[in-house]
């Protein structure tokens, strides 16, 4: 592993540790040059798809990217990093399991509405409103009312389910 800070390709591994999924392992390395320490990280290449892009064209699937889309329509919303970063790990692994080489984004972007959608309804529309490429106010206006006839039908059905009981 070369140090990050003098390029220096010889170090050692200093502690080990998995993480909490089994996922990844954590190595606290120390360069043997400089005395510095750094952190690396060590996980399993999926082979995942390539991502076709609105325009056409083709990337590699980018988890991070995922991640920050999702920071974005999370932004002075109630969303814990951790939960952001746990949505974009499921999404990857669903993607990963289709066993598809290429991957339309929009075919991303609703995989992960629903899942948003549980966490933070404002976030759901920010992030719809990018990957449903809303052409007008009215298609914007439309989504919000479909969003508002779910929430309702699903406190009615909440509130019929509690008279049921009662």
């Amino acid at each position: 592993m070369k140090c990050p800070f003098c390029a220096s390709i010889s170090d050692k591994v200093i502690d080990s540790r998995q993480s909490k999924d089994g996922a990844e392992i954590r190595r606290r390395r120390e360069c043997e040059e400089c005395a510095r320490r750094f952190t690396t990280y060590e996980r399993i290449e999926d082979a995942l798809p390539l991502v076709i892009k609105k325009d056409g064209r083709r990337e590699p699937f980018d988890r991070a990217k995922l991640v920050g889309g999702l920071k974005h329509a999370c932004a002075k919303r109630p969303v814990p990093l951790e939960t952001l970063e746990q949505l974009a790990l499921d999404v990857e692994r669903e993607v990963g399991e289709l066993g598809e080489k290429e991957i339309e984004s929009k075919s991303i972007g609703e995989r992960v509405l629903p899942r948003l959608r549980l966490l933070d309804e404002v976030a759901y529309v920010r992030f719809a409103s990018i990957y449903r490429s809303f052409r007008d106010v009215d298609e914007f206006l439309n989504e919000v009312s479909e969003l508002m006839k779910t929430r309702a039908t699903g406190a009615a059905s909440i509130r019929n389910s509690g008279r049921i009981s009662g």
